[in-house]
């Protein structure tokens, strides 16, 4: 069977929940063939091919921590000639993103972002993405080079399909540009205890009807009953109510979680165009002709600061 590479996403050997995703994709249209680069190979391989990775590609050196991108470019594309995969699989992170394009760009290759969904055709993988603000479903197939394609975080549900997981050495050369640009410092970011706004399954937004920084909290009680991030709307970061780094929507982040919670949000379309995809949207406003309930699956008109407590009261109740 044609092997698929996927680019592993990890902290230190941990792999993240996005790469067990595009492994579950990837044995759709491909034996899958994991490329780790940078420390923690060994741990990590045994998660890998719990998951369907039947070779994993691993590479370790310097540049790959103290060099931004172009160093993971260069190896990448040393699995690609390795390999000679039928398509390259890459998270939708910013970072993810800008390999994928200077992948394709040096191999010659079409590119598919924000796939949200893959399945196999007859002249090569077929992708699904939700465009104009998740307005149209369009298919799309790269149709030169080596498909290249980002997928969306939450777009599969991981599966496990045991293979053999087999941690092969990947001989990279890099080229004069992998030092272009280097790290000169990193300061940790501060933990909250709380998924990862892109990747989270449960998303819980507050917007201008929070009112305030300080009423965030309710937003933020809601979110940890249910183990979910928090997001903000742009009003609402705008206003300085929130970091922008919790921003949803066209000029912040995007997330396509199994549950979105939008509370005290309108619903304008830039909000919209970075929610639109969850599987399923509930909201809180007290304008029963807000557009947001044009879009969602539930909906209750009523004060958040009446609702959001008492659904908070609720869901920790039945926890207990």
């Amino acid at each position: 069977m044609a092997e698929v590479l996927v680019y592993v996403d990890h902290v230190d050997g941990a792999v993240r929940k996005p790469t067990l995703e595009l492994l579950t994709l990837a044995r759709r249209i491909g034996d899958p063939v994991a490329v780790h680069l940078g420390p923690g190979a060994d741990a990590a391989a045994r998660t890998l091919g719990e998951y369907g990775a039947v070779k994993v590609l691993t590479a370790d050196a310097p540049e790959f921590a103290d060099y931004l991108v172009v160093p993971k470019v260069d190896a990448l594309q040393a699995a690609v000639e390795a390999v000679s995969p039928v398509a390259v699989l890459v998270p939708s992170s910013a970072e993810g993103k800008e390999i994928a394009g200077r992948l394709a760009v040096r191999t010659g290759s079409g590119i598919v972002t924000d796939a949200v969904d893959l399945e196999a055709g007859e002249s090569g993988p077929v992708a699904t993405q939700s465009v104009f603000a998740a307005s149209y479903t369009t298919k799309s197939r790269v149709t030169k080079g080596v498909p290249v394609i980002t997928v969306k975080p939450n777009s599969a549900a991981p599966e496990a399909a045991p293979a053999a997981g087999t941690v092969e050495q990947l001989a990279v050369s890099f080229g004069e540009a992998a030092t272009g640009t280097k790290v000169v410092s990193r300061t940790p970011r501060e933990s909250t205890g709380r998924p990862e706004l892109t990747e989270a399954a449960i998303v819980v937004s507050g917007g201008r009807g929070v009112g305030g920084a300080e009423n965030f909290a309710l937003i933020e009680s809601l979110a940890d009953s249910l183990g979910a991030a928090v997001g903000a709307s742009r009003a609402a970061v705008d206003a300085g109510w929130y970091p922008h780094t919790h921003q949803v929507g066209q000029t912040g982040k995007s997330v396509s979680p199994q549950l979105y919670i939008a509370t005290g949000i309108s619903g304008a379309i830039q909000h919209r165009a970075g929610m639109q995809t969850s599987k399923t949207i509930v909201a809180i406003n007290k304008d029963a002709e807000a557009p947001i309930f044009d879009l969602v699956d539930y909906g209750v008109v009523g004060d958040l600061f009446e609702v959001v407590p008492q659904l908070t009261e609720q869901i920790n109740a039945r926890k207990g």
